[in-house]
This record gives C-alpha cells, structure tokens and sequence, in this order.
C-alpha cells in the first residue's frame, strides 16, 4: 500500500512539554494539554498502542531520531517538513525547538525541509528572519499569533504594515515563498480573534509573490477559509490536526476536503500531521483507502476523491511549493535507508527499544 505515492508530510513537529522547558503560564499548560488532548482524543479506535502515555509524551517526543523513525520507518511518509515553533515566551525553546529538524534534516537529506519560527513582537524579530536564512537554511517561516513577551501576553494580525509587513519584505528580499500561519485551532486560555482567518487575504494581496499557508485549515471558520482563497491563488491549507478528523470524524474531514475541493483547491490542500499528535500510518492508510460519500457527491456537487486528488493532497501539492523536481520527487523515494518499498517498522519502536 502506497509503495508508488509520494507521501511529504507538511508538518513535523517535536514537542518539548517538559516541566522545566515551561516558562510563561498558565499558556505554556494550555499548549501541552491540548496537543495531547488532541493525541488521545483523536487516536484511532481499538489501537490504545498509538497512545502514548502522558508522561512520555511530554518529555520524550523530542527526539529528532524518534521523530524520524516514526515519520519515516514506522509510517509511508518521504519527507517532510519540519516546523520550528516559536513561542520563545512559552518555553524556553519555543516549544518545536530548530535543532530537532536540523539534526533530522542532517541525518535523512532530502527528505526534511525546515521552517524556522519568528515572533514578531520579539525585539530581534527582522534579524531573526537573516539568521534562519544564513545560518539555518530554512525554506519558509511559521508564525503563530500569540506569544508571551516580558510577561505580557502578545498577539498580532499578519496584515500589522508595521510590525509584520517588513517581516515579509525579508522573507521576499531571501527568496523564500512560504509564511506559514497557526490558525483555527486555539490553544490554551486567549483571546480567540487572532486564530481567526479574517486577514490572510490582506497579506496574500500585498505580497503576491509569498504563499500564506493556513495551518490547521478547515477545523473552524471554513466559509471564511473559502472566501479568502476565491480570491487570492496565494493561500494554501494544510490539514494538520483536521487531519485527526479521520480516526473519530471521517465524514467531518470528507466535508472539509470536498468543501476545498469543490470550490477549485484541490491543488491548494498540504498534507499534514503534526509529529507524533498522531501515528502518521494509520492515517495515511486510512486516508488512501476512503470515499467521498456518494450523498455528498449527489446532494452537494462534491467531486470524487480520486487516486490523482489523494496523490495530490498526500504529497505533490507540498513538493511543488518546495520547488521539487520530479527527478528529484522520484530520488527521494527510490534511495537511501528509507527507498520504497520498504518493510514498516512497529509503531513507537524505538520507544520500546530505549525502554527496554
């Protein structure tokens, strides 16, 4: 199964919950309870070992070997993308920290791209965006709209002229074409405004040139969703957490997909999981192996999730944003440690190696 489908993952991340990395609260609580929330509550059903128990995932998911195996040895995926996060207020390493990725992207060349986080009201925030360029290679940005600055909790709209715009003047200045944004999906005890989708149009229109992606795109405010991406063919969704929809809600992930679908964006969806919210094979499987409803198909005009749409959704969308070549698509799956087909390790093996 899926031995010919190139799988690139939008999202990696690889949470560092530990206590001691934990310094603005109660926010810092609210980000760890809800993403494991989100690993229990949308686990698939009957497979208690896809859960992690809570101990663990706070303190040893932050792993670039485990993160690896897991994306790569346990699961169909070829690549991904690593996405640093950057609440630097929260904890002390924003919480995805960069190196993970970079020692993954060092290890499996090729197959992990990087997005280094900036926290716009971070006083070194412009110089940020040099030093992830120059030093660490990164192929885009991610922003999320909250972070705790001086003890003051921060947010921010990405259409600020002032405090973001000469952000996305650097972004452009280095030649990078992704500015990936956290929204939909809120997390912890704010205010809910700033994950509101409202103003990503306005971005998309003064930089055309940038790709703003949506991440968490069609958990919430899909209408809204839809009406910005009509208008501005610079905005892409990736589906991380929505993916989870399909181990509790799989009709509810269909009526967000065939809503994107059928309004012309098919090519515009970003396959994404998130790390280890989620075991990535269990729901790459699940996902090449479903329908589209045929009362959805009759009664809403939604198109069929073909193999060429999945293909698409799965991992050709992200590889065009990245610039892959197909030679390059097709290396990435044939050679190295990793060369499809291959044999699938057990899930949270090298866990229960190292608990041994």
């Amino acid at each position: 199964m899926l031995n010919d489908v190139f799988v690139l993952d939008a999202i990696a991340h690889a949470y560092n919950f530990r206590e001691s990395n934990r310094i603005g609260q109660p926010y810092a609580d609210g980000i760890a309870t809800g993403v494991y929330q989100m690993h229990t509550q949308y686990a698939p059903p009957g497979r208690p070992d896809l859960v992690l128990d809570q101990r663990t995932f706070d303190n040893d998911i932050c792993d670039p070997d485990l993160t690896g195996d897991v994306i790569f040895g346990e699961s169909h995926t070829d690549a991904t993308i690593y996405h640093e996060l950057p609440l630097y207020g929260y904890f002390k390493d924003g919480g995805s920290p960069l190196w993970v990725g970079e020692k993954m992207r060092e290890r499996w060349p090729g197959r992990v791209f990087l997005y280094g986080g900036v926290s716009p009201h971070q006083p070194n925030a412009l110089d940020r965006v040099d030093e992830l360029v120059e030093k660490h290679k990164v192929s885009g940005i991610k922003l999320y709209p909250h972070d705790m600055i001086s003890g003051e909790l921060r947010s921010y709209t990405i259409d600020d002229e002032k405090l973001l715009y000469p952000i996305f003047e650097k972004v452009r200045k280095h030649g990078l074409r992704t500015v990936a944004i956290h929204k939909a999906i809120v997390m912890g005890p704010v205010p809910i405004e700033p994950y509101f989708p409202f103003e990503v149009g306005a971005a998309a229109r003064a930089f055309p040139d940038l790709n703003f992606e949506i991440v968490h795109g069609g958990w919430a405010f899909m209408e809204e969703t839809v009406a910005q991406m009509q208008w501005h063919p610079n905005i892409t969704v990736s589906t991380e957490g929505t993916t989870a929809l399909l181990a509790r809600s799989p009709r509810k992930f269909l009526e967000i997909v065939g809503t994107l679908m059928m309004n012309g964006f098919g090519d515009r969806i970003l396959w994404a999981m998130g790390g280890l919210v989620g075991h990535s094979r269990w729901y790459e499987e699940a996902f090449w192996k479903i329908e589209m409803p045929r009362d959805l198909v009759e009664g809403y005009g939604f198109p069929e999730l073909t193999e060429e749409a999945k293909r698409n959704i799965l991992g050709l969308n992200a590889a065009r944003l990245l610039g892959l070549s197909d030679n390059q698509i097709n290396k990435t799956m044939s050679s190295g440690e990793y060369a499809k087909p291959r044999r699938l390790m057990e899930p949270y093996s090298t866990l229960k190696r190292a608990a041994a």
